[in-house]
């Protein structure tokens, strides 16, 4: 008998698409038998969402919110962002209620946001607290505990009162520690209570890059070769930026340790932008290498986990 060759390739194929798709379905319950489940991760083990105050939040200069870094960053030289700003946002500020059960449905037990450090302290030091701020935040703590999510805050997510750069350039000023320890003094006063997760400030080594050495963040300082403002010295600004940070964070952090924690029994740390370097191979030179990129990066030496 004469077989059509069309035909006979087409049952193969049809054979093999069988075969296959048996094959996927079987993996695919498999996997669906060996799903993770919460019970496999330690007791106190948190998932979590996070979102930062600019970002979300909205309500540009309202309820006695003042000018920030980002609002005049986008507002004066919104060429940098191709004339976006945050004024607002996701609306964060009005749909908050909105928002934790959003979060609240995803099933996580943790939720990081920061703090506008111009909404709760629109001068700085040289004002006072705004309680309309203050209110705004303790809300979102007591809807996060209701709701039964743990609230992790970051004291500083790159946001902070345009006064503090007008007057004394902000990060690069040794002032900007005492309004720095100031906020978070601040904070602690007004939620520690409830707030048990604490964040310094958020990826100081990325903001300094971003804002002092490329100049795509407020307040767009940059020389060349990296790029091309009209202000700064990429090369020394960046050590000053970070050096003050870095100060910034030690002084609130002991604060919070020898005058909050013991009553109020939180945690506090800080927050660095990482990337993970391998060695390419298991010479001692390519170790070496992945050891020295890492301890540029993150000013840590792991080269005894290669």
């Amino acid at each position: 008998m004469e077989v059509n060759s069309t035909h006979f390739y087409l049952c193969l194929l049809l054979l093999l698409l069988s075969s296959i798709h048996s094959f996927v379905a079987s993996f695919n319950e498999e996997l669906t038998a060996q799903d993770i489940k919460r019970s496999k991760f330690p007791h106190g083990f948190f998932f979590g969402t996070s979102t930062s105050s600019y970002q979300i939040e909205g309500a540009f200069f309202e309820d006695g919110t003042s000018l920030s870094n980002w609002d005049n960053f986008t507002h004066i030289q919104d060429g940098q962002r191709n004339g976006a700003n945050g004024d607002v946002a996701n609306d964060h500020y009005r749909r908050y209620l909105e928002d934790i059960e959003i979060t609240h449905s995803l099933g996580v037990n943790a939720y990081r946001f920061s703090i506008s450090w111009a909404r709760v302290l629109p001068r700085g030091r040289f004002g006072e607290v705004n309680p309309t701020g203050v209110m705004f935040y303790n809300k979102i703590i007591d809807n996060l505990l209701f709701k039964g999510i743990e609230p992790f805050v970051t004291i500083n997510h790159n946001d902070f009162p345009q006064e503090l750069e007008d007057r004394y350039g902000s990060w690069l000023s040794p002032l900007m520690q005492e309004d720095f320890v100031h906020f978070a003094e601040t904070c602690f006063k007004n939620f520690g209570d409830r707030v048990k997760y604490w964040i310094t400030i958020n990826e100081p080594n990325l903001f300094v890059e971003l804002a002092y050495i490329e100049g795509i963040f407020p307040t767009s300082h940059c020389s060349e070769p990296y790029g091309n403002c009209s202000v700064s010295n990429s090369n020394m600004e960046q050590l000053i930026a970070m050096h003050n940070m870095l100060l910034s964070h030690a002084k609130a952090t002991n604060l919070y340790r020898e005058c909050f924690q013991p009553k109020q029994g939180g945690f506090i740390g800080i927050v660095a932008c990482a990337f993970m370097y391998e060695p390419m191979t298991d010479d001692e030179l390519d170790r070496e290498a992945a050891s020295r990129a890492l301890a540029f990066d993150l000013a840590c030496d792991d080269r005894k986990d290669f």
